[in-house]
């Protein structure tokens, strides 16, 4: 298991909040410890989003408890009343995410009235504030990780398993039980990317001109996430269908593997193209086609004739799969020419290291 950066920086972050707590003579420092972990997050736009919303929900929390306290009292039942209309009051402020931080307040001002109870009130609430912004300073401070290394990384290294497993495919060469398995991983892996992706896009640049190459990068991102999907979704085909595959003409047998092989070498290509390790554009002829698919259709065209005057479902599972190969197809050359496009305005710069994961 690897120490990753969010963990390190809720430790971080709960060991500032306590000693500023401690430091400013909070009677109890331990809320702003509790504070500190709800408000930990993983990159600096949600880190100031959170620090927005979390004002918000523990205002709401804090006047409620102070509400109840003075007009009902602080018994048990009053204080299970007061959650429920905190829990309401936040949803339809749709500040859902801060609902546990605005009890955490709620219960911690409430647990007591003896004393001067607004001023309690108000040591617990700047208590609480003071885990929150303890959070927010630590990712500041703490660079975030390069979401933009995580998901290539994660992306090429999912694909990669893809294309092996659909060349192995196309030559019924595999473990039916060990794909199975290997496709569930893929999904898992297709959801991660995505995740990725939605963290490399909340990441902000401070200096205007490298806006227009972020914004080129994400389109191109997002592309590789769909080619990805595809991939996935041509593979699935190939094992779901493998018996159709199996009773179909020898030379469209051959003819679907020699136009998968093209083509998945196609998407290896364009993935290293875009990290500058094959050059930009590529030296290839022209004529050149990675993917043939007029010959796939004609071959399909012709198998369908053979099959006109029969009901078969044989031949609606062989239009699928090669509707998934040419749609695969599609993909990866609206990625090759992002690519290309994105290399013309860089010059073929940019710049992958690997890190580790949060």
């Amino acid at each position: 298991m690897k120490l990753g950066a969010r963990i390190l920086k809720t430790g971080i972050a709960i060991v500032l909040s306590l000693f500023l707590a401690q430091l400013l003579h909070s009677p109890s420092p331990v809320f702003a410890g509790i504070a500190a972990i709800f408000a930990i997050q993983p990159t600096i736009y949600r880190s100031y989003l959170t620090i927005i919303e979390q004002i918000q929900g523990n205002i709401i929390g804090a006047l409620l408890a102070v509400i109840f306290v003075l007009l009902l009292g602080n018994h048990i039942i009053v204080i299970g009343l007061a959650a429920i209309i905190v829990i309401i009051i936040n949803l339809k402020l749709k500040l859902d995410n801060t609902i546990g931080l605005s009890l955490v307040t709620l219960i911690s001002i409430m647990e007591t009235q003896s004393g001067n109870f607004i001023q309690f009130a108000g040591i617990r609430f700047s208590t609480i504030m003071i885990g929150v912004f303890s959070a927010f300073i630590v990712n500041l401070v703490f660079l975030p990780p390069r979401y933009e290394n995580k998901l290539y990384f994660k992306i090429v290294d999912t694909t990669e398993e893809i294309i092996k497993w659909i060349r192995l495919s196309t030559r019924h060469d595999y473990d039916h039980q060990l794909l199975k398995t290997d496709i569930k991983k893929f999904k898992e892996s297709i959801n991660t990317m995505d995740q990725f992706y939605k963290m490399l896009k909340e990441e902000r640049y401070y200096l205007k001109r490298n806006l227009p190459e972020k914004s080129r990068k994400l389109v191109i991102y997002r592309q590789l996430n769909l080619t990805a999907k595809k991939a996935l979704d041509t593979l699935k085909r190939l094992h779901r269908y493998e018996n159709e595959l199996l009773h179909i003409p020898e030379q469209f047998k051959q003819s679907i593997q020699e136009q998968v092989d093209s083509l998945i070498y196609h998407h290896e290509q364009v993935l290293l193209r875009f990290i500058g390790k094959i050059p930009t554009p590529p030296p290839y002829h022209e004529d050149n086609e990675y993917l043939n698919k007029q010959e796939l259709f004609d071959f399909f065209l012709a198998h369908q004739r053979e099959y006109s005057d029969q009901n078969n479902s044989h031949l609606y599972h062989t239009m699928q799969i090669v509707a998934s190969i040419i749609d695969y197809g599609e993909q990866v050359e609206h990625l090759d020419t992002l690519i290309t496009s994105f290399h013309s305005y860089h010059h073929n710069e940019i710049s992958i290291e690997e890190d580790g994961d949060e």
